[in-house]
């Protein structure tokens, strides 16, 4: 299993919501969290295959989100 640490702008219920419905049904991500009580907003992705911070911020920027990777 890989782990993804990603910096975002994801601070409300709402737009955890929003990321949801991109990252629950993609084939790659095994698990998912969201930290909005961190200053940094810290998005965690489990993923079994190649994935990178990119590909995620490119899921997340039609809706108004983004992410940036953070150093493990």
């Amino acid at each position: 299993m890989n782990l993804l640490i990603l910096k975002s702008n994801i601070r409300t219920r709402k737009k955890e919501r929003l990321v949801a419905r991109v990252l629950d049904h993609h084939p790659s991500i095994e698990r998912w969290t969201v930290d909005r009580e961190d200053v940094d907003h810290v998005l965690r992705i489990e993923y079994h295959s190649v994935l990178t911070d990119a590909d995620i911020d490119a899921l997340l920027r039609p809706f108004g989100l983004y992410c940036k990777g953070l150093p493990e």
